[in-house]
C-alpha cells in the first residue's frame, strides 16, 4: 500500500509522497478513455460520477482540483490502485523468465515507471471495450463522450464544459440502436451495445466480480462484440484480474519481436505470456505495451 499525506485547500487537495505514479503513463497507456489533457498538461477525468482535474507540481506532488479528502479516501484511493505496492510488484517481475531473457521488460518498467492499473467501473469497461474493437483511441473517446452526453446523467459544468456520467445499463438497454449509431458514431457496434446492456441486466450474476477468472471470462465471451482480446481488456481494466494478458496488434508484434522471434497465433502468445511473466502478466503487458507503442517496437 502506498503511503501518502493529504493536504486540503479551497477547491482541491494536494497528495504528497506518492510513488510509481505518473499521469501520462496512467492515462495514455490505453486502459482508460474518459480523460482529456489540457494545454497546462493537467488531466481532466470523469469517473464514478465525479469530474476531477489532476496535475503534478514542481515538487512532484499530486494536485487534484474539484475534489476533497473524503472523496479521495472513498473513491480515488481505490481508483488509482493505491492499495497495491508497485515496488514489490516490480521486484516480482524482476524474478520472471522474461526479465532474465533480455533487458526488454526492465527497460519497459523503467520507461513506464508510473503506470498503475486503474480500478474502473465494470459495466462501463464492458461497453467501452466493445466500442474499442477495430477502432482508434480518439474515435473511441469521442463515441464514449457522445454516449455519455446523450444517455448519461449531468454531473456538473467545469471550466466551461458540461460533463455527464457513463450511461446505466437500463438507459442503454432501452435505447434505439439507430439513434446510438447516428448520434454516438459507434458504427456497427450499436446493436452490440444495446444487446449487451440487456444481457447484463437480465443476468447480473453472470458478470459478478465474485466469479473466478475462467467463468467470468466465458460469460463475457458470450456477449456480442466480445472476443478474446476485448474479454481480457475488460477483465484487466474492469475487474482488476491481473492474471490476464490482452493481445492486440502491438502486443503481438512486441512478443514476437522481443521474445518469441517468430510469427505465431494469438492463442500461443497467451501460453508464452504465462511462461514469461507468471501471475503478474497483466501489469507486465501494460509496461510492455506502452513501451512498444511509444517507441514503435515491432512496427
Amino acid at each position: 500500500m502506498e503511503n501518502y499525506i493529504i493536504e486540503e485547500f479551497d477547491g482541491g487537495i494536494k497528495v504528497k509522497g506518492l510513488k510509481n505514479f505518473d499521469l501520462t503513463h496512467i492515462f495514455e497507456c490505453g486502459q482508460a478513455f474518459r480523460w482529456e489533457k489540457t494545454v497546462d498538461n493537467s488531466y481532466i477525468i470523469v469517473a464514478y460520477g465525479r469530474v476531477i482535474e489532476l496535475i503534478k507540481d514542481a515538487s512532484d506532488d499530486l494536485i487534484i482540483y474539484n475534489t476533497n479528502k473524503e472523496d479521495f479516501v472513498n473513491i480515488w484511493h481505490n481508483y488509482f490502485d493505491l492499495n497495491r505496492d508497485y515496488d514489490s510488484l516490480k521486484l516480482e517481475l524482476a524474478k520472471t523468465a522474461a526479465y532474465k531473457l533480455n533487458t526488454s521488460l526492465k527497460e519497459a518498467i523503467e520507461f513506464g515507471y508510473g503506470i498503475r492499473i486503474l480500478r474502473q467501473e465494470e459495466f462501463e469497461m464492458i461497453i467501452s471495450f466493445i466500442i474499442s474493437a477495430n477502432n482508434q483511441i480518439p474515435r473511441i473517446k469521442n463515441s464514449i463522450r457522445l454516449l455519455s452526453e446523450t444517455y448519461g446523467e449531468f454531473i456538473q459544468e467545469y471550466k466551461g464544459q458540461r460533463y455527464y456520467s457513463f450511461p446505466t445499463p437500463e438507459k442503454l438497454a432501452s435505447a434505439d440502436p439507430l439513434e446510438i449509431k447516428e448520434i454516438c458514431r459507434v458504427g456497427f457496434r450499436n446493436e452490440r451495445i444495446v444487446l449487451t446492456s440487456r444481457l447484463y441486466l437480465e443476468n447480473p450474476e453472470n458478470f459478478s466480480n465474485q466469479l473466478d477468472d475462467q467463468t467470468l471470462g466465458d460469460n463475457l465471451l458470450a456477449l456480442p462484440g466480445v472476443g478474446p482480446k476485448v474479454r481480457d481488456c475488460i477483465l484487466l481494466f474492469g475487474y482488476a484480474r491481473g492474471n490476464t494478458f490482452p493481445v492486440d496488434v502491438w502486443v503481438k508484434r512486441l512478443m514476437e519481436t522481443l521474445y518469441i522471434k517468430k510469427t505465431i497465433p494469438n492463442k500461443q502468445i497467451l501460453i508464452y505470456s504465462e511462461d514469461l511473466f507468471g501471475e503478474h502478466k497483466g501489469i507486465a503487458q501494460q509496461y510492455l505495451f506502452y513501451y512498444a507503442r511509444e517507441n514503435k517496437i515491432g512496427k
